[in-house]
Protein backbone atom coordinates (compact mmCIF):
# COMPACT_ATOMS: atom_id res chain seq x y z
CA UNK A 1 0.00 0.00 0.00
CA UNK A 2 0.95 3.43 -1.19
CA UNK A 3 2.28 5.59 2.07
CA UNK A 4 1.21 8.64 0.01
CA UNK A 5 -1.26 8.81 -2.69
CA UNK A 6 -2.00 12.53 -5.00
CA UNK A 7 -5.30 12.30 -7.31
CA UNK A 8 -5.71 14.60 -9.98
CA UNK A 9 -4.24 17.71 -7.71
CA UNK A 10 -5.29 20.95 -8.73
CA UNK A 11 -4.42 23.90 -6.86
CA UNK A 12 -5.60 27.39 -8.27
CA UNK A 13 -4.42 31.10 -6.63
CA UNK A 14 -6.99 33.79 -6.62
CA UNK A 15 -5.27 37.65 -8.06
CA UNK A 16 -6.38 40.44 -9.33
CA UNK A 17 -6.25 38.79 -12.76
CA UNK A 18 -8.07 36.44 -11.77
CA UNK A 19 -7.63 32.98 -10.55
CA UNK A 20 -4.47 31.47 -11.80
CA UNK A 21 -3.75 27.24 -11.92
CA UNK A 22 -0.41 27.18 -10.52
CA UNK A 23 -0.91 23.30 -10.50
CA UNK A 24 -3.12 20.91 -12.65
CA UNK A 25 -4.26 17.28 -12.35
CA UNK A 26 -1.08 16.16 -10.55
CA UNK A 27 -1.14 12.21 -9.70
CA UNK A 28 1.68 10.46 -8.40
CA UNK A 29 2.11 8.15 -5.27
CA UNK A 30 4.93 7.38 -2.73
CA UNK A 31 5.79 4.47 -0.96
CA UNK A 32 7.10 3.29 2.79
CA UNK A 33 10.85 4.13 2.60
CA UNK A 34 10.97 4.88 -1.00
CA UNK A 35 12.89 8.59 -2.27
CA UNK A 36 10.86 10.35 -5.09
CA UNK A 37 12.53 12.85 -6.88
CA UNK A 38 10.47 15.86 -8.00
CA UNK A 39 12.88 18.33 -10.82
CA UNK A 40 11.89 21.04 -12.71
CA UNK A 41 12.54 24.81 -13.47
CA UNK A 42 11.66 27.71 -10.92
CA UNK A 43 7.95 28.21 -11.20
CA UNK A 44 6.99 24.49 -12.41
CA UNK A 45 5.02 23.83 -9.54
CA UNK A 46 6.99 21.82 -7.38
CA UNK A 47 7.01 23.88 -4.26
CA UNK A 48 3.79 24.70 -4.65
CA UNK A 49 2.59 20.36 -4.67
CA UNK A 50 4.08 20.26 -1.39
CA UNK A 51 2.78 23.02 0.37
CA UNK A 52 -0.50 21.82 -1.04
CA UNK A 53 0.22 18.59 0.59
CA UNK A 54 1.40 19.97 3.69
CA UNK A 55 -1.86 22.00 3.84
CA UNK A 56 0.61 25.38 4.37
CA UNK A 57 -1.42 26.92 2.08
CA UNK A 58 -3.23 29.70 2.81
CA UNK A 59 -6.79 29.93 1.83
CA UNK A 60 -7.74 32.62 0.13
CA UNK A 61 -5.94 33.30 -2.12
CA UNK A 62 -5.14 29.60 -2.72
CA UNK A 63 -7.66 26.47 -2.68
CA UNK A 64 -7.37 23.23 -3.91
CA UNK A 65 -9.62 23.26 -6.74
CA UNK A 66 -9.90 19.60 -7.51
CA UNK A 67 -7.90 16.02 -6.43
CA UNK A 68 -7.78 14.78 -3.21
CA UNK A 69 -3.95 13.73 -1.05
CA UNK A 70 -4.58 10.65 0.75
CA UNK A 71 -1.56 10.10 3.40
CA UNK A 72 -1.78 6.58 5.18
CA UNK A 73 -5.48 6.32 4.74
CA UNK A 74 -6.29 9.77 5.61
CA UNK A 75 -7.91 12.25 2.61
CA UNK A 76 -5.72 15.03 4.15
CA UNK A 77 -7.52 17.71 1.80
CA UNK A 78 -10.59 16.72 3.77
CA UNK A 79 -9.02 17.66 7.61
CA UNK A 80 -9.45 20.53 9.32
CA UNK A 81 -6.43 22.73 9.91
CA UNK A 82 -6.41 21.29 13.61
CA UNK A 83 -6.34 18.04 12.81
CA UNK A 84 -4.10 19.11 9.92
CA UNK A 85 -1.61 20.57 12.76
CA UNK A 86 -1.71 17.06 13.99
CA UNK A 87 -0.09 15.37 11.09
CA UNK A 88 2.34 17.75 10.67
CA UNK A 89 5.70 16.70 12.33
CA UNK A 90 4.36 13.18 13.30
CA UNK A 91 3.13 12.39 10.15
CA UNK A 92 4.58 14.78 7.46
CA UNK A 93 7.48 16.72 7.94
CA UNK A 94 9.07 19.25 5.77
CA UNK A 95 12.95 20.88 5.01
CA UNK A 96 11.86 24.31 3.89
CA UNK A 97 14.56 26.13 0.69
CA UNK A 98 16.08 28.76 2.77
CA UNK A 99 17.52 27.94 6.73
CA UNK A 100 18.37 31.39 6.88
CA UNK A 101 14.64 32.62 6.52
CA UNK A 102 13.01 29.39 7.65
CA UNK A 103 14.57 29.92 11.05
CA UNK A 104 13.46 32.58 13.68
CA UNK A 105 16.24 35.14 14.02
CA UNK A 106 15.27 35.86 17.86
CA UNK A 107 14.69 32.37 19.12
CA UNK A 108 17.84 29.92 19.95
CA UNK A 109 18.19 26.36 18.09
CA UNK A 110 16.83 25.38 21.30
CA UNK A 111 13.98 26.93 21.37
CA UNK A 112 12.60 26.61 17.68
CA UNK A 113 13.67 22.79 18.13
CA UNK A 114 11.82 22.41 21.41
CA UNK A 115 9.19 23.83 20.19
CA UNK A 116 8.20 21.22 17.96
CA UNK A 117 8.18 18.75 20.43
CA UNK A 118 6.03 20.13 22.72
CA UNK A 119 3.51 20.46 20.49
CA UNK A 120 3.47 16.84 19.63
CA UNK A 121 5.38 14.87 21.88
CA UNK A 122 3.74 15.26 25.91
CA UNK A 123 7.78 15.53 27.32
CA UNK A 124 9.16 16.83 30.43
CA UNK A 125 11.52 20.13 30.03
CA UNK A 126 14.17 18.08 31.05
CA UNK A 127 13.63 14.80 28.30
CA UNK A 128 12.87 18.21 25.75
CA UNK A 129 16.35 18.84 25.96
CA UNK A 130 17.50 15.67 25.86
CA UNK A 131 15.62 14.71 22.80
CA UNK A 132 16.85 18.11 21.22
CA UNK A 133 20.92 17.43 21.95
CA UNK A 134 20.23 13.37 20.61
CA UNK A 135 18.32 14.96 17.39
CA UNK A 136 20.93 17.91 17.02
CA UNK A 137 24.10 15.10 17.60
CA UNK A 138 22.55 12.55 14.92
CA UNK A 139 22.17 15.43 12.33
CA UNK A 140 26.09 16.34 13.03
CA UNK A 141 26.41 19.25 14.58
CA UNK A 142 28.84 19.42 17.12
CA UNK A 143 28.91 19.86 20.73
CA UNK A 144 25.03 19.84 20.70
CA UNK A 145 24.62 20.25 24.13
CA UNK A 146 26.17 24.11 23.76
CA UNK A 147 24.60 24.75 20.32
CA UNK A 148 21.02 24.52 22.04
CA UNK A 149 21.65 28.04 23.22
CA UNK A 150 23.52 29.25 19.73
CA UNK A 151 20.80 31.90 17.12
CA UNK A 152 20.98 31.10 13.68
CA UNK A 153 23.62 33.83 12.59
CA UNK A 154 25.69 32.00 15.13
CA UNK A 155 25.82 28.98 12.64
CA UNK A 156 27.00 28.25 8.82
CA UNK A 157 24.75 27.35 6.18
CA UNK A 158 25.29 23.62 6.33
CA UNK A 159 24.72 23.92 10.34
CA UNK A 160 21.51 25.49 9.68
CA UNK A 161 20.47 23.48 7.13
CA UNK A 162 21.27 20.79 9.65
CA UNK A 163 19.63 22.37 12.08
CA UNK A 164 16.66 22.16 9.85
CA UNK A 165 16.39 18.60 9.46
CA UNK A 166 17.12 18.22 12.70
CA UNK A 167 13.59 19.79 13.58
CA UNK A 168 11.52 18.17 11.24
CA UNK A 169 12.80 14.57 12.06
CA UNK A 170 12.37 15.70 15.80
CA UNK A 171 8.54 13.62 15.98
CA UNK A 172 10.15 10.57 13.74
CA UNK A 173 7.91 11.53 11.23
CA UNK A 174 7.10 8.70 8.43
CA UNK A 175 7.34 11.40 5.64
CA UNK A 176 10.30 13.74 4.87
CA UNK A 177 9.72 16.47 2.07
CA UNK A 178 12.81 18.17 1.37
CA UNK A 179 12.03 21.14 -0.44
CA UNK A 180 15.34 22.41 -2.38
CA UNK A 181 17.65 21.36 0.38
CA UNK A 182 21.16 21.79 -0.98
CA UNK A 183 20.47 25.54 -2.03
CA UNK A 184 22.78 28.00 -1.45
CA UNK A 185 25.59 25.12 0.38
CA UNK A 186 28.99 24.33 -2.01
CA UNK A 187 29.35 21.25 -3.15
CA UNK A 188 31.03 19.53 -0.81
CA UNK A 189 28.07 20.59 2.16
CA UNK A 190 26.19 20.06 -0.48
CA UNK A 191 27.10 15.95 -0.74
CA UNK A 192 27.09 15.96 3.41
CA UNK A 193 23.90 16.85 3.51
CA UNK A 194 22.43 14.63 0.72
CA UNK A 195 24.59 11.75 2.49
CA UNK A 196 22.98 12.60 5.90
CA UNK A 197 19.51 12.19 4.23
CA UNK A 198 19.72 9.03 2.84
CA UNK A 199 21.22 7.94 6.03
CA UNK A 200 18.68 9.11 8.01
CA UNK A 201 16.10 7.45 5.71
CA UNK A 202 17.52 4.13 6.64
CA UNK A 203 17.87 4.55 9.87
CA UNK A 204 14.02 6.17 10.56
CA UNK A 205 12.46 3.88 7.99
CA UNK A 206 10.86 6.82 6.64
CA UNK A 207 9.89 8.01 2.96
CA UNK A 208 11.44 11.13 1.67
CA UNK A 209 10.38 13.39 -1.15
CA UNK A 210 12.97 15.44 -2.55
CA UNK A 211 12.08 18.96 -4.91
CA UNK A 212 15.05 20.28 -6.53
CA UNK A 213 15.85 21.50 -10.14
CA UNK A 214 19.49 20.30 -10.24
CA UNK A 215 19.66 16.70 -12.15
CA UNK A 216 22.48 15.35 -10.15
CA UNK A 217 20.86 15.99 -6.75
CA UNK A 218 18.08 13.61 -8.52
CA UNK A 219 20.89 11.00 -10.25
CA UNK A 220 22.63 11.11 -6.12
CA UNK A 221 19.54 10.09 -3.94
CA UNK A 222 16.04 9.28 -5.63
CA UNK A 223 14.57 5.93 -6.61
CA UNK A 224 12.13 7.34 -8.96
CA UNK A 225 11.67 10.67 -10.52
CA UNK A 226 8.43 13.46 -11.15
CA UNK A 227 9.38 15.68 -14.16
CA UNK A 228 7.16 18.69 -13.72
CA UNK A 229 6.75 21.49 -15.96
CA UNK A 230 4.42 24.73 -15.68
CA UNK A 231 2.29 22.94 -13.47
CA UNK A 232 2.01 19.51 -14.43
CA UNK A 233 3.90 16.17 -14.54
CA UNK A 234 5.55 15.71 -18.63
CA UNK A 235 7.23 12.38 -17.25
CA UNK A 236 7.76 9.65 -14.63
CA UNK A 237 10.35 7.14 -14.26
CA UNK A 238 12.32 5.36 -12.16
CA UNK A 239 15.77 7.09 -11.59
CA UNK A 240 17.40 4.68 -14.14
CA UNK A 241 15.03 4.72 -17.42
CA UNK A 242 14.89 8.22 -16.64
CA UNK A 243 18.73 8.95 -17.29
CA UNK A 244 19.22 5.97 -19.41
CA UNK A 245 16.10 6.93 -22.22
CA UNK A 246 15.00 10.36 -21.24
CA UNK A 247 11.28 10.44 -23.26
CA UNK A 248 9.86 13.91 -23.09
CA UNK A 249 11.90 16.90 -24.89
CA UNK A 250 11.96 18.65 -21.76
CA UNK A 251 13.07 16.12 -19.55
CA UNK A 252 16.40 15.70 -22.58
CA UNK A 253 16.80 19.69 -22.38
CA UNK A 254 17.30 18.92 -18.25
CA UNK A 255 19.81 16.28 -18.73
CA UNK A 256 21.71 18.24 -21.88
CA UNK A 257 21.69 21.23 -19.34
CA UNK A 258 24.27 19.17 -17.12
CA UNK A 259 28.19 19.07 -17.37
CA UNK A 260 29.55 15.55 -18.27
CA UNK A 261 33.22 14.42 -18.37
CA UNK A 262 32.55 12.00 -21.48
CA UNK A 263 31.50 14.92 -23.71
CA UNK A 264 33.96 17.95 -24.97
CA UNK A 265 31.69 21.01 -25.40
CA UNK A 266 33.05 24.29 -25.34
CA UNK A 267 29.22 25.50 -24.13
CA UNK A 268 26.39 23.72 -22.32
CA UNK A 269 23.15 23.39 -24.12
CA UNK A 270 20.61 25.42 -22.92
CA UNK A 271 16.99 25.50 -23.23
CA UNK A 272 15.47 28.43 -25.06
CA UNK A 273 12.88 30.70 -24.00
CA UNK A 274 11.32 30.57 -20.45
CA UNK A 275 8.10 29.15 -18.66
CA UNK A 276 4.59 30.32 -19.40
CA UNK A 277 3.00 33.26 -17.56
CA UNK A 278 0.37 31.33 -15.45
CA UNK A 279 -2.42 33.79 -16.88
CA UNK A 280 -1.29 32.73 -20.30
CA UNK A 281 -0.22 29.14 -20.71
CA UNK A 282 -0.57 28.07 -24.75
CA UNK A 283 -3.38 25.84 -25.52
CA UNK A 284 -1.81 22.78 -26.47
CA UNK A 285 1.40 21.25 -24.79
CA UNK A 286 2.97 23.75 -22.28
CA UNK A 287 6.28 22.96 -23.96
CA UNK A 288 5.73 23.14 -27.04
CA UNK A 289 6.60 26.79 -27.50
CA UNK A 290 10.22 26.04 -26.45
CA UNK A 291 10.07 22.23 -28.20
CA UNK A 292 12.19 21.87 -31.43
CA UNK A 293 10.33 18.60 -31.82
CA UNK A 294 6.64 20.20 -32.13
CA UNK A 295 4.34 19.80 -34.80
CA UNK A 296 0.91 20.98 -35.14
CA UNK A 297 -0.79 18.73 -32.98
CA UNK A 298 0.97 19.66 -30.19
CA UNK A 299 -0.32 23.38 -30.16
CA UNK A 300 -4.09 22.08 -29.83
CA UNK A 301 -4.59 19.44 -27.09
CA UNK A 302 -2.35 18.89 -23.49
CA UNK A 303 -1.41 15.41 -24.34
CA UNK A 304 -2.20 12.55 -21.35
CA UNK A 305 0.50 10.98 -19.24
CA UNK A 306 1.12 7.72 -21.09
CA UNK A 307 3.01 4.91 -20.29
CA UNK A 308 5.98 3.75 -22.77
CA UNK A 309 7.40 1.01 -20.44
CA UNK A 310 6.96 -0.35 -17.27
CA UNK A 311 6.78 2.37 -14.47
CA UNK A 312 7.73 4.79 -17.35
CA UNK A 313 5.04 7.48 -18.51
CA UNK A 314 5.72 10.94 -20.64
CA UNK A 315 3.10 13.28 -21.76
CA UNK A 316 4.21 14.27 -25.10
CA UNK A 317 2.49 12.74 -28.53
CA UNK A 318 5.54 11.83 -29.83
CA UNK A 319 6.60 9.82 -27.24
CA UNK A 320 5.99 5.76 -28.17
CA UNK A 321 3.56 3.85 -26.09
CA UNK A 322 4.64 0.37 -25.00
Amino acid sequence: MSLLKVEGLTTAFKTSRGEITAIEDVSFTLGEREILGIVGESGSGKSVTALTIMGLLPNPPARVASGEVRFDGKVLTRLSDTRMQKVRGSGIAMVFQEPMTSLNPVFTIGEQLMETLRAHERLSPRAQRERAVEILTRVGIPSAAQRLGDYPHQLSGGQRQRVMIAIALSCRPRLLIADEPTTALDVTIQAQILDLLMDLRDEFGMAIMIITHNMGVIAQTADRVLVMYAGRIVEEAPIEALFERPTHPYTRGLLECVPSLDQDRARLAAIPGTLPDPARRPRGCRYAPRCALRIEACTTAIPPLLGIEAEHAAACIRAIPA
